[in-house]
């Protein structure tokens, strides 16, 4: 696979995101990779994975889970133990030795996980009691998730609070910042569709009543770490973990001028079906960016062209990649270069060691 290289002055110009500099405008996309250790600490090989793709203005970390509850896949790091956080800080020393930036993702997969992956062998926790029609990776393979139960409502109270200490914690664990996951038919995305939420209280029916734990999480963790330490990712129209909405239009955009009130650092919009077509569904993320008032990251099939596109038009402030980071810890110098890309080992993605993890080669430096 061959680039072109982005025209001067986009890409590769610093950014100032919240109260950190960036410098250049190509984010990483979180990336799950199921190789956590025991008790879903980040992995051995993790510290160097990372820092090998420290040149990207930012890193966000593959998905953590915020509680033992949260958890969805096996082998995922978590952001809730002493031993996370300890295992964590070896990663972002690591990634600030090489001069990079760093967030970590926080994650609650709701609905979508298996009663082996649950404290106890209980079933998931979910807006409303409706099996996902999904699979998760359980033992080495994808398995059918198990039906979950709602929610009672006092305790959202302790899901928001879960997220508030995650993010404490990450800060402990030495992160610029955290994301808010609230994409992928994940937790806050099931509260936020009308298809996964059929909750007749405070937090089900009406948009404004669909999208308030989502806001709450957000103002809860912004609270305890500052806005300019926080982002949040949303994907519209992305079906994945069977998820959708009736009307993503107007629920987004009512989300989007409710945050606008919070102030969180970005906006990470998956533009699409998550690892598929951009044009899956109509929607406007264009007025996604003019309505939101902080930084916008766009994300999903960005070439390098298109990427560069974006941001010298302005349509997006930074670009994430996602599997071209996989395969190439120096994507960064290769799309200044417009170098051919190394192509991911797809067999490697989910599970195991350093091969296909750590192993991928990286250009030779240029002649002086």
């Amino acid at each position: 696979m061959t680039n072109t290289p982005a025209p001067s002055g986009t890409l590769f110009e610093p950014f100032r995101l919240g109260g950190i500099e960036l410098r250049n405008r190509i984010v990483m996309a979180p990336l799950t990779r199921n190789r956590a250790s025991a008790g879903n600490v980040p992995g051995p090989f993790a510290a160097e994975y990372y820092a090998q793709r420290a040149s990207a203005g930012l890193l966000i970390t593959e998905a953590s889970q915020i509680s033992p509850e949260g958890q969805g896949y096996e082998a995922t790091p978590g952001i809730h133990s002493p031993e996370q956080i300890a295992g964590w800080r070896t990663v972002t020393n690591a990634v600030h030795r090489k001069g990079g930036r760093i967030f970590i993702q926080l994650w609650h997969v709701g609905r979508v996980s298996h009663v082996s992956l649950q404290p106890g062998g209980r079933p998931p926790v979910a807006p409303s009691a409706i099996a996902a029609k999904t699979k998760t990776w359980v033992g080495g393979d994808f398995v059918e998730t198990s039906t979950p139960r709602a929610l009672r409502t006092g305790e959202l109270p302790g899901i928001v609070d879960a997220y508030r200490q995650a993010a404490a914690n990450a800060i402990a664990a030495g992160f610029d910042g955290v994301e808010v996951h609230a994409a992928n038919g994940y937790l806050l995305d099931q509260f936020l569709r009308d298809s996964t939420n059929h909750r007749s209280d405070d937090y089900g029916g009406t948009i404004e009543n669909r999208v308030r734990l989502t806001l709450e999480v957000l103002r809860a963790v912004i609270d305890e770490i500052g806005g300019d330490r926080v982002g949040i990712r949303i994907s519209p129209v992305s079906p994945a973990n069977d998820i959708s909405d009736s009307n993503p239009s107007a629920l987004f955009g009512h989300l989007v001028a409710r945050m606008n009130t919070l102030g969180p650092a970005y906006l990470h919009v998956i533009e699409g079906a998550t690892g598929g077509p951009r044009d899956n569904a109509p929607f406007d993320y264009g007025a996604l960016r003019r309505a939101f008032k902080g930084a916008y990251i766009a994300n999903n099939g960005y070439t390098p062209a298109l990427a560069a596109e974006a941001v010298a038009q302005g349509r997006a402030d930074l670009v994430a990649f996602g599997k071209a980071f996989i395969a190439n810890p120096d994507l960064v110098e290769r799309l200044r270069r417009g170098a051919p890309l190394n192509e991911p080992d797809k067999a490697t993605f989910y599970g195991g060691d350093a091969k296909g993890y750590t192993d991928y080669p990286v250009l030779q430096p240029e002649p002086a």
